[in-house]
C-alpha cells in the first residue's frame, strides 16, 4: 500500500455509527465525517470497521490518483458548545412556551429537538 495512503489512514478521523434495524436485518452503519461519502455498513462492529477502512483507503487512493486535495481530521476538542441562532420572534415565543411547559431551559428544549 501506497505510504501516503498509509499516512492518511492513520489520522484521527470522526466516524459515527449508527445501528439499524428494519423488519428483516440489523446491522451497523459508519460514515467518515470529513471524507464525504466515505461509508460502509457490516452485522458486527469488527465488521464495520474492516469495511470502513477498506472505503477510506478506496476513497484516498482516488483522491491521490486525480490529485485532488483529501479534507484533513476536525478536531472537535476546539468547539466551545455555544452557538448564536436568530429566529424569529414567534419561534421563540413558541419554543420558551413549550420550554415552560416541560419545566426545562430554552437551552434544554432546544439542545433535545437538535439532537433527536
Amino acid at each position: 500500500m501506497d505510504e501516503r495512503v498509509m499516512e492518511y489512514l492513520n489520522k484521527p478521523y470522526n466516524t459515527i455509527v449508527n445501528k439499524i434495524k428494519d423488519e428483516d436485518d440489523e446491522y451497523y452503519y459508519g460514515q467518515i465525517l470529513e471524507l464525504d461519502g466515505c461509508q460502509s455498513t457490516g452485522y458486527t462492529m469488527d465488521e464495520l470497521d474492516k469495511n470502513l477502512r477498506m472505503a477510506m483507503e478506496g476513497y484516498i487512493e482516488t483522491k491521490l490518483a486525480h490529485d485532488l486535495p483529501i479534507p484533513e481530521p476536525r478536531d472537535y476538542g476546539s468547539f466551545s458548545g455555544r452557538i448564536l441562532v436568530r429566529l424569529p420572534k414567534s419561534l421563540h415565543h413558541r419554543l420558551a412556551l413549550e420550554a415552560d411547559k416541560d419545566n426545562v431551559s430554552l437551552n434544554t428544549l432546544i439542545v433535545q429537538k437538535l439532537s433527536s
